[in-house]
């Protein structure tokens, strides 16, 4: 059930990023090209977030795919946001090997006789402003929803509660990077949980459940399932960051470091003996990869991988537990089953 994506929600994106083309072509060629690269943006992921919210939906009886479509690209559309201005957080130019929308504004802007300084304001504007285009689509798609008032509302607040929990969670993951020292592992999971885990996975399920008239019991079960699966999959993200193969994953396995991120790894080696080893490669912006590879020996030698896979495995354990079968059907629990399992067992 969560492999695929139907159709109707690659037409529903497909729709709304021809009809924006469209009518950007009226304010010039930059703009045209902006919609353009955020439509690039929005294509090749996994869907995870739109295929959570047909599960939920299709799980509670619901078969309307018309009505569903636009809930499913509305949380696909934030999840496209939020990769967007992250980037412009982390300043970078690329994503997953290739030019971002700010990396293609930049060689946009220089293609057009900018200087650096100018390209780089070009690069900024463009995915700030995509991201926020992105955004709003997100809620409007919602609010223009063929339902009752009541549902409107409950999905609109769901939507909110997740734009607003994750901004509280990016915030925190930028400041937690300048701290001194390294951060509990109960203050890692909380930023996981407001950062990823919300939005990613909890919202969506309980916006699915939502429109298809579930009861309160099962928006709350779906809730606390989201919240464990999406910290699993985080603390697995962040593994992979430093110890997974970057031919798999697309990522660079030095960034963490390099960048100080403070991660669950980080947290458990902060609590033992070897982080007077560990700490002079983290945050260390000139970290190479022998300096790398000798920070990952030492974090393997003091627990601190083993204690982070342990942990991810018990937030997926914890989630199927949370999905009580008087509760949630069963095609659908068996389906999130597997995603819990998935999430804490792959290599990208």
């Amino acid at each position: 059930m969560l492999d695929t994506v139907p159709a109707g929600v690659e037409i529903e994106l497909a729709r709304f990023f021809a009809a924006a083309r469209l009518r950007a072509s009226d304010y010039g060629e930059h703009y045209v090209a902006l919609w353009d690269s955020l439509a690039q943006a929005s294509s090749g992921g996994k869907r995870v977030r739109p295929a959570l919210v047909l599960a939920a939906y299709a799980g509670f009886g619901g078969r309307d795919q018309g009505l569903v479509a636009p809930v499913a690209v509305s949380f696909e559309l934030l999840h496209t946001a939020f990769l967007i201005h992250d980037d412009v957080i982390d300043r970078d130019l690329t994503r997953r090997g290739v030019a971002n929308i700010a990396g293609r504004f930049s060689d946009r802007a220089l293609a057009h006789g900018a200087a650096a300084d100018q390209a780089g304001v070009w690069a900024a504007a463009a995915a700030i402003l995509a991201g926020d285009l992105a955004l709003s689509e997100a809620h409007r798609a919602l609010a223009k929803l063929p339902v009752d008032v009541p549902t409107r509302l409950r999905l609109l607040d769901l939507l909110d509660r997740a734009v607003f929990v994750s901004a509280a969670g990016e915030l925190a993951d930028v400041t937690n990077s300048s701290a001194r020292h390294p951060l509990t592992v109960a203050e890692v999971i909380t930023t996981l949980e407001n950062k990823t885990a919300v939005y990613s996975f909890e919202a969506p399920l309980q916006a699915g459940a939502v429109l298809a008239g579930a009861g309160a019991d099962a928006i709350s079960v779906l809730g606390r399932y989201g919240r464990l699966v999406g910290v699993a999959f985080q603390l697995t993200d962040d593994l992979l960051g430093v110890f997974g193969d970057p031919l798999k994953t697309g990522k660079s396995v030095t960034a963490d470091l390099r960048e100080g991120k403070q991660t669950a790894l980080i947290a458990h080696a902060g609590s033992t003996a070897s982080w007077s080893l560990i700490a002079p490669y983290l945050g260390k912006v000139d970290l190479n990869d022998d300096e790398a590879e000798r920070a990952r020996e030492y974090l393997r030698a003091c627990g601190a991988k083993e204690a982070a896979e342990g942990l991810a495995y018990d937030h997926s354990r914890l989630a199927v537990e949370a999905l009580d079968p008087a509760i949630i059907p069963a095609e659908l629990r068996a389906s999130l089953i597997e995603l819990a399992e998935a999430a804490v067992n792959r290599s990208r």
